[in-house]
């Protein structure tokens, strides 16, 4: 029976979907009530796939058999709650690119760390030998992997926004990191709405699946408690690391001493990786093989230069509290923090501590600062304003002294200022590279 598909939203995930229902001999049209990048319209038309940009044909779209939405597009917006009056299925890119490959996947989500433990557990199976790809959330769409190469594994980074849209997805090794409070404009400022959400990553496991879940997060143990997880389960709790060896399951040991992973939470992250790759066959050499290579994502605690004994991070990929909590404990020394852009509605309390502890100074990043100074003023003796990443870098550099470093963690979303928290780091880091050349 031929299959309609609609295609709503014309980025990585929508042409990706395109692309595998143009393969599978699927009728597909891609609708995007917004402009479509360049490269992906010359994608579509290389691949004669039929499209429109700016506007949403209803006619056209109403005709479909399903509809297949970016992760961008909210399920309480009028067009997709009229498809599902009228009996049309909406589903997520992930959920239709599951249905055309009978391959292992590792599905991993989390508030925090999806991209860093995704990044590496595809590292350590490749390391292994393993035939893997990756994608999801991260580098290229599920669909277009399906589409394009057939491999064994695949490691997939989920975002909450694509595990609304499954159905019948089933990871065969689910990884949940962590839940903290993110994306809540999203799901109607309910916190329960959230954790729902993540949770659908255990919605379809079976017994022989595996579920790798963070033991000492309060918001799953209270969901677990009520909604036992079908699956196997293993629980990672925190690490056990004694300054260069981390040991896992009281048997194996892993030195992290030549390791790019920074800090108790990537310790975590790398804690939860090892367990799936071994579950998959990865023996403890080739992980270690693994460790000592891997180069995590730009943007992720990484260390940019040292200028005048005062180190610079750029941790532009914390844009909640829960990242900042992790960043923050992670320091040794003093911190001139490098905050804000636009909040998302979030309570800074868990960092409160952290903050009178360890920041001796907080340079604002944003355009509506009022937050920060009223939560961290009473803490902290010395905040700035800025605007500009340049103002940002010599703000700090004019209060660090050597030993001391100077931390962009924003704890906010970047689109008040900058396209995206990527930008944001990238001209970070060109303006302290710019202050260090000027020297």
């Amino acid at each position: 029976m031929e299959m309609n598909v609609v295609i709503l939203g014309a980025g990585e995930s929508g042409v990706g979907a395109a692309l595998l229902a143009k393969k599978k001999g699927y009728p597909v049209f891609v609708s995007d009530k917004g402009p479509i990048k360049e490269a992906y319209k010359i994608e579509l038309k290389e691949n004669n796939i039929a499209f429109e940009e700016g506007q949403h044909s209803l006619e056209s779209i109403y005709k479909a058999a399903v509809v297949i939405k970016s992760p961008g597009i909210p399920d309480y917006i009028d067009l997709i709650r009229d498809l599902k009056a009228k009996g049309i299925a909406v589903i997520s890119e992930i959920e239709f690119a599951a249905k055309h490959t009978d391959s292992v996947t590792i599905g991993i989500t989390g508030s925090n760390g999806k991209t860093t433990t995704t990044n590496l557990t595809y590292h350590l199976l490749r390391t292994a030998g393993l035939d893997v790809g990756i994608g999801g959330n991260v580098g290229q769409s599920f669909a277009r992997l399906v589409a394009s190469q057939k491999r064994d594994y695949y490691v997939l980074e989920l975002s909450s926004f694509q595990l609304d849209g499954i159905v019948d997805y089933r990871p065969d090794i689910a990884i949940l990191l962590n839940i903290s409070p993110d994306h809540l404009d999203r799901y109607e400022y309910k916190m329960e709405n959230y954790i729902r959400s993540k949770f659908r990553i255990t919605l379809n496991q079976q017994p022989g699946d595996l579920f790798i879940y963070n033991e000492e997060n309060a918001y799953m143990q209270d969901y677990l408690n009520q909604h036992p997880p079908t699956a196997r389960t293993m629980s990672v709790g925190a690490p056990n690391y004694d300054g260069q060896y981390l040991t896992i399951n009281s048997m194996l040991r892993f030195d992290l001493s030549h390791s790019s992973l920074y800090g108790p939470h990537n310790r975590f992250n790398a804690h939860c990786a090892i367990l799936a790759a071994r579950q998959l066959g990865a023996n403890r050499e080739a992980i270690q093989q693994g460790l000592d290579s891997f180069a995590n994502a730009p943007h992720r605690m990484e260390e940019i230069t040292t200028i005048k004994g005062v180190s610079y991070i750029n941790d532009s990929k914390a844009t909640n509290v829960d990242a900042v909590y992790y960043a923050l404990l992670s320091m040794e020394q003093p911190i001139i923090w490098v905050a804000g852009g636009q909040d998302k509605g979030n309570d800074y309390e868990p960092i409160k501590a952290l903050v009178a502890e360890k920041v001796r100074a907080i340079v604002c990043l944003g355009l509506d600062n009022s937050t920060l100074l009223e939560t961290f003023g009473p803490l902290v003796s010395t905040i700035v304003e800025t605007r500009s990443c340049p103002a940002a870098v010599e703000a700090a550099s004019q209060l660090a002294q050597p030993g001391e470093v100077v931390l962009l963690s924003p704890a906010c979303a970047s689109f008040d200022l900058f396209e995206n928290f990527a930008r944001r780091g990238e001209l970070f880091k060109e303006a302290v590279l710019a202050f260090k050349a000027s020297l």
